[in-house]
C-alpha cells in the first residue's frame, strides 16, 4: 500500500479548531466578541498596579527626604592596624596590592587610610587620602604617607 501527499492528515483530537469570535448571535461569539461589556479595561485593557482609581497615589502622598550627593567622593577605607598585620616592614603598599591581597573587595572612587589601631613598621603607603592623625602616626614610624 503506496502514500501520497495528499493521503496525510492529522491524528484525530490533535489539531483544535480556532474560535471563529464576532460572526453573530447564533455563533454564541457574536455581538461582544468575547470582550465583556463598557468599561476602563476595555479600551487600554489593564489598570497600572499602582494605579488607585484616581486619588492621589502613595508615591506622591510620602514626603521625599534627603538627597544623594552626586559630587561626594567615596572612599573604600582601610585602617592601620589592617596594615600592621598584613604587611611586613619596609613593604609597598598600594591599592593594587589591597586588592589583590583581598583588603578591600573594591576601590569605589579611591582608598583612604584611617588611624585606627598603632603602626610600628615603617611602609610606604600610596593612597588617595590620608586622615591627618593616620599620616602622622606612620611618618613617626619612619614610614612614608604618599597621596598620589
Amino acid at each position: 500500500m503506496a502514500f501520497n501527499i495528499d493521503d496525510l492528515k492529522p491524528t484525530p483530537g490533535s489539531r483544535k479548531r480556532s474560535k471563529r469570535i464576532g460572526r453573530g448571535t447564533g455563533s454564541g461569539m457574536g455581538k461582544t466578541a468575547t470582550r465583556g461589556h463598557k468599561g476602563q479595561g476595555r479600551a487600554t485593557g489593564k489598570v497600572s498596579a499602582r494605579f488607585e482609581g484616581g486619588q492621589t497615589p502613595l508615591f506622591r502622598r510620602i514626603p521625599v527626604k534627603g538627597f544623594k550627593n552626586r559630587d561626594a567622593v567615596e572612599y573604600a577605607t582601610v585602617n592601620l592596624s589592617i596594615l600592621e598585620e598584613r604587611f611586613e616592614s619596609g613593604s609597598e603598599v598600594t591599592p593594587e596590592i589591597l586588592l589583590k591581597m583581598r583588603i578591600l573587595k573594591n576601590l569605589k572612587d579611591g582608598v583612604k587610610i584611617l588611624a585606627r589601631g598603632e603602626i610600628t613598621k615603617s611602609l610606604n603607603i600610596k593612597a588617595n587620602a590620608f586622615s591627618a592623625s593616620a599620616k602622622e602616626k606612620i611618618e613617626s614610624a619612619g614610614g612614608k604617607a604618599e597621596v598620589i
